[in-house]
């Protein structure tokens, strides 16, 4: 049997940390402790990410980098890539991967809550999670059908469904794990150009996560928006996507939308998806604003930042959404 080979990229993270306090380790004093470790039946070559930083940190410039590595790795022939990144931004990470990589490749991101090596970086750490996660994503790089993953805590989930549900414990994770399907898309991979690195940087997204407030105090925030607005103005609704709003509040987002600011309507509950059929949100279709149709908050990221590389104008952004 031949053995696939594996591209294993590190970008830094609680992974590769070392020190009091911790910060990531060079991959040229972190690339020999990590190989100790690796399985010796897997045909593995490791890489260094175009950016080893703090998730924390990171931005689309960072990820997008990271897919073009990738895409530059596919055409010398590797189709298996293992990812180590950083927890606190791992899911935005993988929903960005998985919108822009598709179907083109078997791609699984990891991280871990401990780093893998002691405070002097010489040995393994006594107790630690990474080691764990990274067999359980090189074990399953090789078996899963194309497309992007995230493997944490003996689970793989669906790139695009993720979300961090706590700071510390190793089950950190949720989303729809790889047993249970979900809506197949017909997109192919997006190529990343020069020019895409260069206009992500401009991308502005205003997210605005509702909280008991009274109309005119709402629609006072919205205004207030209207001096520099943002390219997409993410409004995080109750429950289903429901909202209270008057006429005058109706008003200040069409003057946001003739200012070339998408406005979309999320939730800010983590699972479940909107519904429109409340009698509270027929609004929506009069404001004509977006009805977000991703499958969590960094898959919504993901989606925007891919459109907002491919068009414009918000004009066309809306016109594209539900392609």
């Amino acid at each position: 049997m031949i053995m696939k080979k594996i591209a294993l990229i590190y970008m830094g993270g609680t992974f590769g940390c070392v020190g009091e306090p911790l910060a990531p380790m060079p991959e040229e004093l972190f690339f020999p402790q990590l190989k100790r470790i690796l399985p010796i039946h897997y045909k593995i070559e490791c890489f260094k990410a175009p950016s080893i930083i703090d998730s924390s940190a990171c931005t689309a410039e960072d990820w997008l980098k990271l897919i073009q590595q990738i895409q530059s790795l596919q055409q010398q022939n590797y189709q298996h890539f293992v990812v180590i990144h950083g927890t606190d931004t791992l899911s935005y990470a993988s929903a960005v991967l998985a919108q822009f990589l598709q179907q083109s490749c078997h791609v699984i991101l990891t991280g871990s809550q401990y780093p893998l090596l002691n405070i002097q970086g010489d040995n393994s750490r006594e107790f630690t999670d990474a080691i764990d996660n990274l067999i359980t994503a090189l074990d399953q790089v090789v078996k899963v059908p194309a497309g992007v993953y995230l493997a944490f805590y003996h689970q793989v989930f669906h790139a695009n469904t993720v979300l961090k549900v706590h700071t510390t414990a190793l089950d950190a994770f949720r989303g729809q794990k790889i047993d249970q399907n979900i809506e197949p898309t017909n997109q192919v991979a997006y190529s990343i150009q020069v020019s895409d690195l260069e206009k992500s940087k401009s991308l502005n997204i205003s997210n605005m996560m509702m909280l008991p407030i009274e109309k005119q105090q709402l629609n006072q925030n919205l205004k207030n928006l209207l001096f520099s607005p943002p390219h997409f103005l993410v409004i995080q609704a109750y429950g289903v996507g429901n909202l209270a709003v008057n006429q005058d509040i109706i008003e200040t987002l069409k003057a946001l939308q003739q200012k070339n600011c998408l406005i979309i309507l999320a939730t800010q509950v983590p699972f479940g998806g909107l519904d429109q059929r409340y009698a509270i949100s027929h609004w929506v279709k009069d404001a004509k604003i977006i009805v977000s149709n991703a499958k969590s908050q960094a898959d919504l990221y993901a989606k925007i930042l891919k459109i907002y590389l491919q068009y414009p104008t918000s004009e066309q952004w809306h016109d594209h959404w539900y392609e």
